[in-house]
């Protein structure tokens, strides 16, 4: 069943509302926490008495500005930038950076509270943070997203370092920006420092896996999940949202691991191919000719393509959330269950509604919330920084194998913490009170700061 929050709590809730007016999507993250958290209190009182939630609800630093820039016509363009520093309380600050239209401060914030659960859930030593800008990359030359990148790092250079702050990409932001963005930073600090930025090219710095992870990692995760009900994807009908970098190699682990995906999407609309998406047609259009994913269709005369469709409106066995926050509602979660879903992993961050997780816990399916399931992206770019910091490269398999490992990790704290306090089961109070506990210990031990 889904939980309701403490009584004590919601005092606590109204005063952050009060202190982060009109942050809609901060408000429902924080809320998912608190939700969780009311036991954990219990056991550890000091956490109140130390005030620990009103301290990691705000964070240690928000930085904004301005990001001006010259298209390829010579006009000049201005974006915003944002790098929110959440909490250092176990390691430097990370987490990616989005860039998207839809980017304000409150979708960063967000990104930004996840980001400390999810890094605290990988067990490796790293904060949480989140940055980006309103910027859209689509549509734009490179030389535009170039300029674009230099202008934002010539800002944000001055608070990032790999035992300060380390970024990634997110949504927007891929190898192609990273490059760019790293190129600018060794200009203007005249240092190679790798471990400043994760998710490089692999001929300077990066790691192999990387490019999967995320979509790697939450495939294992609802493996897991599936494994503690005696399943397996063996034989599964999937559907993946999203045709971005998570859900490619969504789509490809869960190939592997013997399911079938038949429809995957993107904003314009929705494919379903009851034969099985074609991974290498996905790779073609979306990876190498940046198309649309309406182009699929003209390959596979089998296909459909629904313009604005609904791709949770398939039928499947397992669904994995790939896009972006609030992609499934509680109609959305309703129709899932009704057609026989048996099991729920977020590869992107927060993509169920409060309405939507209810549905899913209320039904008893396996449900895999983003800050457990899609943690393998951040795990790997930790791995990379190990690697930098070593001067090492590990090989596919090697590094493949520890983000299982950790993906399993992460499984079985969620497990039986959530089991500890009541809710066996439930992988939101799993993740959120794990996560939480490891990071309230640490900030009790470095004192009022």
């Amino acid at each position: 069943m889904a939980t309701k929050m403490d009584e004590r709590l919601e005092f606590v809730y109204q005063e952050i509302l009060k202190r982060n007016p009109g942050e809609a999507e901060f408000h429902q993250a924080v809320r998912e926490v608190l939700e969780s958290i009311g036991p954990v209190l219990t056991k550890y009182p000091e956490f109140r008495e130390r005030k620990i939630i009103q301290r990691i609800c705000e964070p240690e630093r928000q930085i904004i500005f301005r990001v001006p820039w010259l298209d390829d016509r010579g006009e000049v363009q201005i974006n915003r930038g944002f790098r929110v520093q959440f909490n250092s309380a176990l390691g430097p600050y990370k987490g990616g950076l989005r860039f998207h239209p839809s980017v304000y401060l409150g979708i960063v914030k967000f990104l930004g509270f996840e980001q400390i659960f999810k890094n605290a859930l990988t067990g490796l030593p790293i904060g949480g943070g989140k940055g980006g800008s309103d910027f859209d990359p689509k549509g734009k030359s490179d030389n535009e997203v170039m300029r674009f990148c230099q202008s934002f790092m010539t800002e944000l250079w001055r608070y990032i370092g790999e035992y300060t702050d380390v970024p990634a990409g997110d949504i927007g932001v891929g190898g192609r920006e990273i490059g760019y963005m790293f190129g600018q930073f060794k200009r203007l600090t005249s240092k190679y420092e790798a471990g400043v930025l994760t998710g490089k090219g692999l001929d300077w710095g990066g790691s192999l896996v990387r490019t999967e992870a995320t979509g790697y990692g939450a495939t294992f995760f609802v493996a897991e999940m599936l494994k503690a009900r005696s399943d397996s994807f063996g034989g599964k009908t999937c559907t993946v949202s999203g045709s971005g970098n998570v859900a490619i190699y969504t789509v490809e682990k869960i190939h592997q691991l013997g399911g079938k995906v038949v429809a995957c999407s993107d904003s314009d609309g929705v494919i379903h191919d009851d034969k099985g998406i074609d991974l290498e047609l996905l790779k073609q259009l979306k990876e190498r000719e940046r198309r649309r994913i309406s182009d699929y269709v003209g390959y596979r005369k089998h296909a459909t393509y629904v313009a604005g469709g609904n791709i949770w409106a398939v039928p499947c066995q397992v669904a994995m959330p790939s896009a972006t926050q609030n992609e499934i509602n509680g109609k959305d979660a309703a129709t899932l269950v009704k057609n026989g879903c048996i099991a729920v992993g977020e590869g992107a961050n927060m993509p169920t509604t409060p309405e939507g997780i209810k549905v899913f816990l209320d039904a008893g399916i396996a449900y895999g919330p983003g800050k457990a399931a899609n943690a393998g992206g951040v795990a790997t770019s930790a791995l990379e920084m190990q690697q930098n910091a070593t001067r090492d490269s590990w090989t596919f398999e090697f590094t493949e194998q520890k983000l299982a490992s950790i993906m399993r990790t992460i499984h079985q704290n969620c497990w039986e913490t959530a089991e500890e306090f009541g809710s066996k089961g439930n992988y939101v109070v799993g993740a959120n009170a794990a996560g939480f506990i490891k990071v309230a210990k640490a900030m009790v031990a470095h004192g009022l700061i």
